[in-house]
C-alpha cells in the first residue's frame, strides 16, 4: 500500500520537512506503507494553469501530468499542514484543484502544527474541499503545538501523545485504504477508460 505525504507549507523557513521526517519515522514496518514524500515548494504548481477542467484529465502540462501520476500512484494521503491566518494554505488548494478523479477513493490522516490552535482550524476549513474531492478523511490526527514542541533553534522535540497520535491514524489509514482500495480499482478502470475515450 503506498502512502503520499505532501508537505504544504511552501514558506521560506518552514518547519514542514522537519515535520514530514519526524512522520516517517514513525511509520511501522508492519502496516507495510511504501512512503513516498512530495514537498509542494519542490514540486512547483504554478497557480492552476490547465484550460480544461480537471474531470476531463486533458492535461497539457508536464507539471500536471507528473503530478497526477504521483496522486493516483497512492493508495492513501497524509498532509502536513500548517495553519496560516485560521486557515490553511494557499499551495495546497490549489495543488488539489489541479486534480479530481485521483483523488477519489482515498482516505487522508493530518499532520498539522501551528501556534495556538496546533493548525487543528485549518484543518477543519479543509476537510469539506477534501471530501467534495471524493477523499475520506480518518479521525485520528496529529496536531502538534509549535509553542510546546518547537524550540528556539527549529528542533522539534515530540511527545508521547504525538507518537501515539500518529500510531493511530496509521491504523485508520491502513484500515480505510484497504476498505476503499476496490473503489479505487472500479473508479481507475472508468477514468482509463474515459481517457481512451476522448
Amino acid at each position: 500500500m503506498k502512502l503520499l505525504v505532501v508537505i504544504a507549507s511552501t514558506r521560506p523557513g518552514r518547519v514542514g520537512p522537519t515535520i514530514a521526517e519526524w512522520f516517517v519515522g514513525q511509520v511501522p514496518d508492519s502496516l507495510g506503507f511504501e512512503v513516498d514524500v512530495v514537498d509542494l515548494a519542490e514540486l512547483g504548481l504554478p497557480l492552476l494553469d490547465e484550460p480544461h477542467h480537471p474531470a476531463e484529465r486533458l492535461y497539457q502540462h508536464e507539471h500536471t501530468r507528473r503530478w497526477s501520476a504521483q496522486v493516483s500512484a497512492a493508495d492513501a494521503l497524509v498532509l502536513v499542514m500548517p495553519e496560516y491566518n485560521v486557515g490553511f494554505t494557499a499551495p495546497l488548494k490549489n495543488a488539489l484543484d489541479y486534480l479530481y478523479s485521483e483523488w477519489q477513493h482515498k482516505p487522508v490522516g493530518f499532520v498539522s502544527y501551528g501556534m495556538t490552535s496546533a493548525g487543528l482550524r485549518a484543518v477543519e476549513m479543509l476537510k469539506p474541499v477534501l471530501i467534495s474531492l471524493g477523499m475520506v478523511p480518518v479521525h485520528d490526527a496529529v496536531s502538534i503545538p509549535l509553542r510546546l514542541r518547537l524550540d528556539a533553534d527549529g528542533h522539534l522535540h515530540p511527545d508521547h501523545v504525538m507518537q501515539e497520535a500518529a500510531q493511530r491514524m496509521l491504523c485508520g489509514l491502513h484500515r480505510m485504504g484497504r476498505v476503499l482500495g476496490p473503489l479505487r480499482e472500479t473508479a481507475g478502470a472508468q477514468a482509463d477508460l474515459a481517457t481512451l475515450a476522448s
